[in-house]
This record gives structure tokens, C-alpha cells and sequence, in this order.
């Protein structure tokens, strides 16, 4: 398998848990990571681990709803490094609650995030890599995108849409690599994102019973872009042995 060194990897939703893990790791084997998220007090803190560890690590402050900050991000890779040779579409939020208390603003925020964040990734960074003729667009998806499950309905709906899309761009671009990772329960800080305490109280409990440590997911990103360039990882599912699929 190819090193990662050389490789210029944008991350969105950087600044923790799969977007943070990453980042550590793509940079201690050699890629040249670009990370954006909305906290340029938490970006600023791991690039500077990254950089001191003798990684390569810039930011700048992404917010994946405005499609002017996804593309000012890939414009920053390119300026510093002549290139993007992967788009890590990574940021995405779970603020999860039954269909029947109508939090329609909740809905909003997702497909802003969940959605068009990754639609804004794709064509910030699609057309690069069509002009070079190679590249590799990762989204991260969920295992939501392959099961429904009652009060994450809208947030499954918004993990489909990102399945869907993955599957389309590759099937548009073959000389693209497109990768769907799908993690399951996961130890981050999606779970905070549920605004309705009581509901938030039960998803933690249940994330502190069976979630399993962002590494894991990190480690599965840095399979995927390490395969030789005639290797496509099409999708993986990478779960807790103890949860249901």
C-alpha cells in the first residue's frame, strides 16, 4: 500500500472526535492536512500538536452551511500546497428527537450540515480533481443511511441523502475514487447535539453503554486512502459488535 506522505487531505468538522482523530493520524503518517470546523480555538489547539509532532497542519474557521467557506477551505489547500488529492466530508450534527414535536428548525439544521455541507465539499473540490484526472471524496455516512430508527427519522433521512449521493458521484465520476464510511455508535460529541435534555440523557446513556472509540474510524479513513489508485473502497460499516445492524 502507498503512504499517505504528500497527500494533501481536507477534513471538515475537524475539531473533534472523527474529524480530530484523523487529522492525527493521516498527519503522523505523512499527508498534509486542511481542517476546517466552526471552533478556531480547538483547530488552532490540534494543529499546533500536529506541527510540533513534526506533521503538516493549516486551518481556518468552516462553517459547512455557507458554501463561500467549503470553497474558501479548498482554495486555502490549494494555495499552500498546489493541490487536493482527498475531501474528507466529515461535519454533521444529530439533533435527534420524535417526528411528532415537530422541531422543524432541528430538520433545517441537518440538512444544512448533514446534506448540503457534503454537496458544498463535492463541488468545492469535484472539479479539481476532474482537472487533474484523479482524487478521492470520502463522506462520512452512518449506519442511520442503512437503518430507520424511530425519533433519528429526519437524521436517517439525511444519511441516506449522503449514501445516495456517494453513489451517484461515483458512478458519474469512475476516474474519482468515492468512499462511503458508515460508522455506528461512535465516541464523539454528536450525541450533545440533541437538544431536548431527556432525550439527550437516554442517547448518551446508550452511546456510554456500546460506542466505541473515534480511532477505529480514523484508522478505517486512512485504509481507504492508502490503497493503491486502482482500488476504490467503495463503503465500509465499521460498528460496535454489540450493535444491531
Amino acid at each position: 500500500m502507498k503512504t499517505l506522505s504528500e497527500k494533501v487531505v481536507i477534513i471538515t468538522g475537524a475539531s473533534s472526535g472523527i474529524g480530530e482523530e484523523t487529522a492525527r493520524l493521516l498527519a503522523q503518517k505523512g499527508a498534509k492536512v486542511v481542517l476546517g470546523a466552526r471552533r478556531i480555538d480547538r483547530l488552532k489547539a490540534l494543529a499546533d500538536d500536529i506541527n510540533k509532532s513534526g506533521g503538516t497542519a493549516i486551518v481556518q474557521v468552516t462553517d459547512v452551511t455557507r458554501r463561500e467557506d467549503v470553497s474558501a477551505l479548498v482554495d486555502l489547500a490549494v494555495e499552500n500546497f498546489g493541490q487536493v488529492d482527498v475531501m474528507l466530508n466529515n461535519a454533521g450534527i444529530m439533533p435527534v428527537a420524535p417526528m411528532e414535536m415537530a422541531r422543524v428548525d432541528d430538520w433545517d439544521q441537518m440538512i444544512d450540515v448533514n446534506i448540503k455541507g457534503v454537496l458544498y465539499g463535492i463541488a468545492a473540490a469535484l472539479p479539481l480533481m476532474k482537472k487533474r484526472g484523479e482524487g478521492q471524496i470520502i463522506n462520512i455516512a452512518s449506519i442511520a443511511g442503512l437503518k430507520v430508527v424511530p425519533n433519528f427519522t429526519v437524521y436517517c433521512g439525511t444519511k441516506h441523502a449522503v449514501r445516495a449521493i456517494s453513489e451517484g458521484l461515483r458512478e458519474e465520476n469512475p476516474d474519482i475514487r468515492v468512499t462511503i464510511i458508515s460508522p455506528g455508535l461512535i465516541s464523539t460529541e454528536l450525541e450533545d447535539s440533541t437538544p431536548v435534555e431527556e432525550i439527550r440523557k437516554g442517547v448518551k446513556e446508550f452511546y456510554a453503554q456500546h460506542a466505541i472509540p473515534a480511532k477505529h474510524i480514523a484508522d478505517a479513513i486512512a485504509y481507504a486512502i492508502e490503497q493503491p489508485n486502482n482500488v476504490e473502497v467503495n463503503e465500509m460499516v465499521i460498528r460496535p459488535t454489540t450493535q444491531d445492524l
